[in-house]
């Protein structure tokens, strides 16, 4: 029998993040542009400086409806309008609130760009927020909250930032706002909010995608050039402070047959020297399936499906503000056991980084991890709309246009004692918030039995 000859691997070539080119408009929106060869679809990311501390008291969730309501009519066009607007220039619309700001993006064929970019400026410059519109918007996020909070994963996470900050901090409470808040919403709040806070002067627009042909520059101008706004210092932001005293908080779910696990902390952000090394050390205690974590708690014990550990940046400020406020990132571990097995589980996990601590990553694991994160890279990025939600998110953070190609290499630099001591230091057996969401009744007194923090019970 011939074989055919095992095809050979190509020779590796070079990769770099995509660098943008930085300008801005007369009107004072700050523009990133990156050409990317191939991309037909564009993606264009706009992050308004409209962050969740702004909202004002008793009004949490306002910025969600606002950032909900801008495509939901214009002065030119009414919701279907718009919607059907959107439609034929076969284009995505879609924009949310976090803590930095709010962010509207747009993805849509190169052949349409002018149609849409003309209707996300129109959106930006004169939103319609009819009274009937936003009604509807506040209904909807209202019919939102009863699936959060029987989302186990979801009533996990609003209870660990309700443990970690204090009770007038924003973050202590849910992004997109509670019912007694959500129902006080009207057209004339968002409005209010829309107006201190939509400025094209503080706002910034990133555009990804195959620029052939296209003057760019002329075509921002023609559109979202027309915007419009009354110019403004940045807000200055709020500290962030927690507390990350070691202690469990049992959120009761009687007769539930699993327990969701969320255990964390806060940590440094992205400005801070030992990011790399804390991405790294976190990736290979449970970045993947073969990490850490996994390899005992799934696959040689066969507790749970999956644990991951993460870092997830909350808000950053820039390094000189005159605020002296810090960023902050969470850092997590999370996952789901069955109820009897919550237990031995938490046992487990707290063993497996006691022995991290006293014997450290392999060099096995380092290796492993910086393939993994770095190697994957150019796949990770070859849509536009990757690249540019990354750029976007580099905006948000106060972070230099060139840092995702840097942390790359410092990631392939980082070696495997500095990775150790920044996971270590990350997840500290003794400064956990634990959060389990399950049945009390079975899994109070087994975790009692741990002596990984004061227990306590809340109702679900």
């Amino acid at each position: 029998m011939e074989y055919h000859p095992q095809p050979a691997p190509g020779t590796a070539r070079p990769w770099a993040f995509p660098a943008p080119e930085r300008g801005a408009l007369p009107n004072g929106l700050t523009v990133l542009r990156c050409h990317r060869p191939g991309q037909q679809v564009i993606a264009v990311e706009i992050y308004l400086v409209a962050p969740l501390d702004a909202e004002p008291e008793g009004l949490d969730g306002v910025a969600t409806i606002m950032a909900r309501a801008l495509s939901e009519g214009t002065d030119k066009h009414s919701a279907e309008e718009f919607a059907a607007e959107l439609e034929r220039c076969g284009a995505t619309l879609d924009a949310h609130a976090d803590h930095p700001g709010v962010r509207v993006s747009l993805e849509v064929p190169v052949s349409r760009l002018a149609k849409a970019l003309g209707l996300v400026a129109e959106a930006l410059r004169a939103p319609a927020f009819s009274d009937s519109e936003i009604e509807r918007l506040v209904r909807n996020r209202l019919d939102e909250i009863p699936h959060e909070q029987a989302n186990p994963a979801r009533r996990a996470a609003k209870q660990l930032s309700k443990e970690l900050f204090p009770a007038t901090a924003r973050m202590s409470r849910p992004r997109q706002g509670t019912e007694e808040t959500v129902e006080r919403i009207d057209s004339a709040a968002v409005r209010s909010f829309y107006e201190a806070h939509v400025r094209p002067s503080t706002a910034t627009a990133v555009v990804v995608g195959d620029l052939t042909g296209i003057d760019l520059e002329a075509l921002l101008a023609d559109t979202v050039g027309d915007w419009s706004g009354n110019s403004a210092e940045p807000r200055p932001a709020s500290p962030i402070t927690a507390d990350d005293t070691g202690r469990v908080v049992i959120v009761d779910r009687p007769g539930a047959v699993q327990t969701q696990l969320l255990i964390g902390r806060i940590g440094a952000d992205r400005h801070d020297s030992v990011w790399p090394a804390q991405v790294l050390g976190t990736y290979c205690l449970g970045g993947t399936l073969t990490s850490r974590l996994d390899r005992v708690l799934r696959e040689e014990k066969g507790y749970t499906y999956g644990v991951r550990a993460f870092a997830q940046v909350l808000r950053s400020s820039a390094p000189d503000s005159a605020s002296g406020a810090t960023g902050a990132a969470m850092l997590a571990i999370s996952g789901s056991v069955d109820t009897e097995s919550t237990g031995p589980a938490l046992g487990d996990l707290w063993t497996v980084l006691r022995t991290l601590a006293a014997e450290g990553l392999t060099d096995a694991e380092r290796e492993t991890a910086v393939q993994n994160l770095v190697g994957v890279a150019p796949l990770k990025f070859e849509t536009a709309a990757s690249v540019a939600g990354t750029l976007a998110d580099q905006v948000e953070q106060h972070l230099p246009d060139d840092y995702q190609a840097q942390l790359y290499a410092r990631l392939a630099e980082t070696g495997t004692v500095e990775a150790t001591a920044a996971v270590v230091s990350a997840f500290p057996v003794d400064r956990l918030v634990t959060i389990l969401v399950g049945d009390a009744a079975q899994i109070e007194e087994p975790v009692r039995a741990l002596g990984i923090g004061e227990v306590s019970v809340v109702t679900g």
